[in-house]
């Protein structure tokens, strides 16, 4: 079974970065994979992707060192299951609100008798060829990333950092917003940054990875700077879209740059 060498960077508090795919697109996915993140998310809780297209896109990774993950639609035993056996290396999990939940959670991403899962996986094992290798391995190579994105969570952060297990609690400060009363439009808001920093504190207090999104390398390097371990740089919605709009902007002020010139050119050839 291929070492994660994520957890193993998460665990000795070193920072990693990756990022998040939502265009389901197995071309793009090796492409990510192969700039260099550490590990990328497939998106699977606010896309339609189903089963067979994650497995697609988890086989365009394989050729790259990253780490494939699943943001999964909801905490759920048996799409822990299937994920894990399609050759995922980790999960978030999206709506954790309690310690039970999230000792579910890890018990879903563990063989007995650590956990509950259930044995059969397939590519995983690729195709049952390093069966014995992967039993043998699974339960300390498989992440386990909880959101943390409601008041409930928000409450019981500590005793949720406390289940063995948990490697990566990801601060979602938009859910977190609107869980608290707030417009996640116009943020920032004291009561959230006090809650992002109740939870690097506790990350540290527990040795759990804290994880956030940055929307710039400006953003990336202060969330850094603040201890974040599990940084997620963009998305590849967001990358594309902000890439574009950059060309666009420029081709679009060249334009106007000539208009002038022209313009500039054709009133002194009119003077003359």
């Amino acid at each position: 079974m291929k070492t994660n060498r994520v957890r193993e960077m998460l665990q000795a508090a070193e920072p990693t970065v990756g990022c998040f795919l939502g265009l389901g697109s197995p071309n793009l996915a090796e492409l990510m994979a192969h700039v260099g993140f550490d590990w990328i998310v497939v998106e699977a809780e606010h896309t339609p992707l189903g089963p067979a297209e994650i497995e697609r896109i988890l086989m365009a990774m394989s050729g790259a060192d990253t780490v494939p993950l699943v943001r999964l639609l909801k905490a759920d035993p048996f799409l822990i299951q299937q994920t894990l056996d399609m050759g995922a290396l980790g999960v978030v999990v999206p709506m954790v609100r309690n310690a039970e939940e999230a000792k579910a959670v890890v018990d879903a991403c563990r063989y007995p008798p650590q956990g509950t899962r259930g044995f059969g996986p397939l590519r995983a094992t690729h195709y049952l060829l390093d069966m014995e290798d992967y039993f043998a391995k699974a339960n300390e190579n498989i992440i386990v990333a909880l959101i943390i994105e409601n008041k409930e969570a928000v409450q019981n952060l500590e005793a949720i950092a406390n289940v063995p297990g948990v490697d990566v609690l990801i601060f979602g400060p938009f859910d977190c917003c609107l869980s608290m009363g707030l417009d996640p439009m116009r943020q920032p808001y004291p009561e959230i940054e006090k809650v992002m920093q109740r939870m690097l504190a506790i990350g540290r207090e527990c040795g759990v990875a804290c994880g956030i999104h940055a929307w710039s390398p400006e953003e990336a390097q202060q969330r850094l700077v603040e201890g974040y371990t599990f940084l997620s740089y963009s998305t590849d919605i967001r990358l594309l879209t902000t890439a574009a709009q950059a060309g666009l902007a420029a081709f679009r002020q060249g334009v106007q740059l000539q208009r002038e010139k022209q313009g500039l050119y054709t009133r002194v050839q009119s003077k003359s």
